[in-house]
């Protein structure tokens, strides 16, 4: 398997978001019922355990990397079926994240962005969500779950292309 990227790089007022998109033919109450409910999340990427309401912490459970480790997340914003915006802080930086749906003759959009505090590690985390993406993919459709390796190292260019070009364009743009 060969996966495309499908993210893109947008520069904002107060930053840079990574984003990557999803269809699915499916109603958003369902689409939103896999990123938010427990026993769902598990099957893409892991299963949480808290009180799921904003401004509230739950801890996850990474099931598909190694150790399958737990982390805190917190809950910083939650719109059903809309709008989930959550951050996290470990060893690697703080990740503040949002999931943005949206439904149109029975197909959900899915818009994934991640709100980078820099671009350094583009190359790395880019094809993470692109694997995470299609693994929810995966577990909606019942196609195979994908192979991290089909996406690391062969996506890093691609994010770190997106960071130079996303750089040049800006000084260009300041010329």
């Amino acid at each position: 398997m060969s996966p495309v990227p499908t993210g893109r790089l947008l520069r904002t007022a107060v930053g840079s978001d990574l984003v990557l998109p999803r269809t699915f033919r499916a109603p958003v109450a369902d689409v939103w019922a896999s990123i938010t409910e427990p026993e769902r999340t598990a099957r893409w990427f892991g299963p949480w355990e808290g009180e799921g309401a904003p401004g509230r912490t739950v801890k996850v459970r990474m099931v598909f990397e190694d150790e399958e480790p737990w982390f805190d997340l917190r809950i910083d914003a939650c719109e059903p079926p809309r709008r989930l915006a959550v951050s996290s802080v470990d060893e690697f930086g703080s990740w503040r994240l949002e999931l943005l749906l949206s439904e149109h003759r029975g197909t959900t959009e899915l818009r994934f962005v991640h709100h980078l505090d820099d671009e350094d590690s583009i190359g790395e985390v880019g094809p993470g969500w692109e694997y995470y993406l299609d693994l929810l993919t995966a577990s909606r459709d019942g196609s195979p779950a994908p192979d991290f390796d089909d996406y690391y190292p062969s996506m890093k260019a691609h994010y770190a292309g997106l960071a130079a070009a996303t750089g040049r364009q800006s000084e260009s743009e300041q010329e």
